[in-house]
């Protein structure tokens, strides 16, 4: 008996990014899409081309580096949307344009303040539009979760005739329950049959995304949406890797759905995605949190020793983790093998970032020991910020504090020439952000500041993350990394810095946005 394919829409790169603090540069951006597509995700939604300038110019570096995932681009119901998201997708092997409008009640009178036949001719005009740049075209009822079903199948004809050839029905609130989510996808998918494909994308308020999106299946969704480690808006969307187990671990009732995923691309396209955004998994996330293969107990311990299954129902490296390949390189290992590892550990770099990152790593292998996979990744993603480097670090000193003003000296270097002052702080870190602020002339305001070891021992990396508001303008996420903490966390301070600068266009531009959300 052949098995239905569920087909996997990864929106990491577009849902996940509106993570607080999940926002990425244009080479992360690249370097997750490959991944991606590694992983065999049928669609890659590279993010919302009307956005910005920057979001516009990565979605058209991924269309023109991926070559087996379908390319797609999110677009309000708006001509300006629609004719961004074509143009961005345009070198896409396989293009896809996703518009949607709220369909709810309370989205439209309060949001859109629009009477419902408004809102169907809105849909229609867009996707009709939209088929003038694409084939395939999706269409979503924003809100489903709390809209009339009668009006979803209205709105639902009207853009099927107009050529839409999915229809997404998202729970943007994460408002409904699994039997309330199955008997909506039941009703639209009988109803739609044969004309196009029903999809769920399934927030995570109430804690059920994944839940969800499982009910949905079993009930006649053919596509689900979801993230990487469950990124996204609030508490989240649906867990990609979750959805994607619990099909392959319970085929006893799964047993007539499967999907094109690579389960063994699981856990580094986590690992990558977690090192970029600087969002770890919780650690007892399910499937790729830390503790997710951890036994303590002394009674699973020994069951474990006499026969996994007793209580281990993944193997790790179904997922495509091995705790025997952490740690194979050191200060000895050549170019070919560094190389051979980052394709391992997800990345593809060119050769003036492979040459850089090559040497970032001999350095960090003559002072630490033991060099583990988590190091490599954090090293390489720390090497991808410098494409927008304004302002380097060059040396930081700290005063010694221990009966005085904690107070730091710092040497910054911008186009060529080196500045440096020293400013007082009510305690270490903030005497070191003050005199980054006086010689830049920027005023950042810390939001956020999270500081964790990379990896095991004493001589572990600092891996430093901020998130920093500057002049009053939205914050934006820093990250630094060394063997000394402060030293991390001066460089993830003027990497922030760096971001706001490069990014200054895109922040101010989303002010506009009314919506960027399904």
């Amino acid at each position: 008996m052949n098995k239905e394919i569920i087909k996997i829409f990864d929106t990491t790169l577009r849902d996940g990014e509106q993570s607080p603090g999940a926002s990425m540069n244009t080479e992360e951006k690249i370097q997750i899409a490959a991944q991606l597509e590694r992983l065999r995700v049928d669609i890659i939604e590279a993010g919302f081309a009307a956005a910005s300038p920057g979001d516009f110019d990565a979605i058209d570096k991924i269309a023109q580096r991926v070559t087996n995932s379908t390319v797609c681009s999110l677009a309000r119901a708006l001509d300006k949307d629609i004719k961004a998201a074509g143009e961005a997708i345009a070198k896409a092997k396989h293009q896809r344009i996703h518009t949607f409008i709220a369909t709810s009640p309370i989205h439209m009178e309060h949001k859109l303040k629009m009477k419902p036949d408004e809102v169907i001719r809105r849909a229609v005009d867009a996707v009709s539009y939209a088929r003038t740049f694409v084939e395939d075209v999706e269409f979503s009822c924003e809100d489903a979760g709390r809209s009339d079903i009668g009006f979803m199948k209205e709105i639902s004809d009207a853009v099927i005739e107009a050529g839409a050839t999915t229809i997404n029905l998202p729970d943007t609130v994460g408002f409904r329950l699994p039997f309330e989510i199955g008997a909506m996808v039941k009703e639209m998918s009988e109803y739609v049959k044969g004309r196009a494909i029903i999809s769920v994308h399934n927030h995570n308020d109430l804690g059920l995304g994944v839940a969800n999106s499982l009910e949905a299946i079993v009930n006649g969704a053919r596509q689900v949406e979801c993230t990487i480690n469950g990124l996204g808006e609030r508490a989240g969307n649906a867990a990609l890797e979750e959805i994607v187990m619990a099909l392959k671990v319970r085929s006893d009732v799964f047993g007539d759905y499967t999907t094109n995923i690579n389960t063994k691309e699981i856990y580094p396209t986590s690992r990558l995605i977690a090192t970029i955004t600087g969002i770890e998994p919780q650690p007892n996330k399910a499937i790729v949190g830390k503790n997710a293969f951890a036994h303590e107990s002394g009674i699973h311990q020994d069951g474990v020793l006499k026969h996994k299954e007793t209580y281990e129902i993944i193997r790790p490296e179904d997922i495509g983790l091995s705790k025997d390949d952490t740690l194979v390189l050191g200060k000895h290992s050549g170019r070919a093998a560094f190389k051979d590892k980052l394709a391992k550990l997800g990345f593809s770099l060119d050769d003036e970032a492979l040459n850089a990152s090559f040497e970032r790593f001999k350095i960090l292998a003559d002072r630490k020991k033991e060099i583990y996979d988590d190091d490599i990744r954090a090293l390489v993603t720390n090497e991808m910020t410098k494409a927008t480097q304004i302002y380097e670090i060059v040396s930081l000193q700290l005063m010694d504090c221990s009966e005085g003003v904690p107070s730091a000296a710092v040497r910054i270097k911008k186009e060529g020439e080196e500045i440096m002052d020293a400013s007082i702080g009510g305690g270490t870190i903030d005497a070191v952000f003050k005199t980054i602020d006086r010689i830049t002339g920027y005023n950042g305001s810390l939001e956020g500041y999270n500081v964790k070891s990379v990896s095991e021992g004493k001589d572990a990396l600092a891996n430093v993350t901020v998130k920093v508001s500057f002049d009053g303008e939205p914050a934006v996420i820093g990250h630094g990394l060394h063997l000394d903490t402060m030293l991390a966390s001066a460089r993830a301070y003027i990497g922030a810095l760096n971001s706001y600068l490069s990014m200054e266009g895109k922040l101010k531009s989303r002010h506009c946005d009314s919506s960027q959300t399904v």
